[in-house]
């Protein structure tokens, strides 16, 4: 668990600390559009717009989160987050020139709230981001792995109540095993808009 939580924390540091210094060369070049989803972020009754697009010329084949709020006065959508640090390259450096293996997070709007669905090294997580204050604040984190037999590992993180909660749960079956509930640190983690 040591490990998730520091993958957590590697995750929440790219999300929190990219966004306002990315600009890249190649931003023209992202011409795939790769996921794209609808919905009132900003509890508007407007829909807003969230795009992941992929850079089809670069060699690395890099992704950009892009998120649009609905502007009443002009009728319009104004671009609030952009970043290619968000979700990592298909191709990365660092794999020299092999696939990273994990899919494209999956987004969508879900109650007001912003979910990015993630599949990387098989540790299946949904991060909550709730839009407030001008920012998107990430308030919830839900993590599930399967042992490969019949059973999964999960764990909840509650920001907002500062819970962590950890159980076990055979395939086919709603019963829980092995719950153990703990306090979490008090750190709130914001999307910058």
């Amino acid at each position: 668990m040591k490990n998730l939580l520091l993958y957590t924390i590697q995750i929440i540091s790219l999300i929190t600390g990219n966004l306002n210094a990315q600009k890249t060369s190649n931003q023209d070049n992202f011409s795939y559009v790769a996921k794209e989803e609808d919905g009132d972020l900003n509890n508007d009754k407007k829909l807003d717009k969230v795009v992941v697009e992929m850079d089809l010329k670069d060699e690395t084949r890099p992704l950009r989160l892009q998120i649009f709020l609905f502007q009443p006065n002009n009728k319009t959508k104004k671009l609030v987050v952009s970043s290619t640090k968000i979700i990592e390259s298909q191709y990365p450096k660092n794999k020299n020139g092999e696939h990273n293996g994990n899919t494209i997070p999956d987004f969508f709007i879900e109650d007001g709230n912003l979910q990015m669905l993630t599949d990387i090294n098989d540790l299946k997580s949904r991060y909550t981001f709730k839009f407030q204050n001008g920012n998107f604040e990430l308030i919830n984190i839900s993590r599930v792995i399967w042992d490969g037999k019949n059973k999964t590992s999960e764990t909840e993180i509650n920001l907002i109540k500062g819970t962590k909660i950890e159980f076990d749960q055979e395939l086919d079956s709603d019963k829980i095993l092995n719950k153990r509930e703990k306090d979490t640190i008090e750190i709130r983690f914001f999307l910058l808009v």
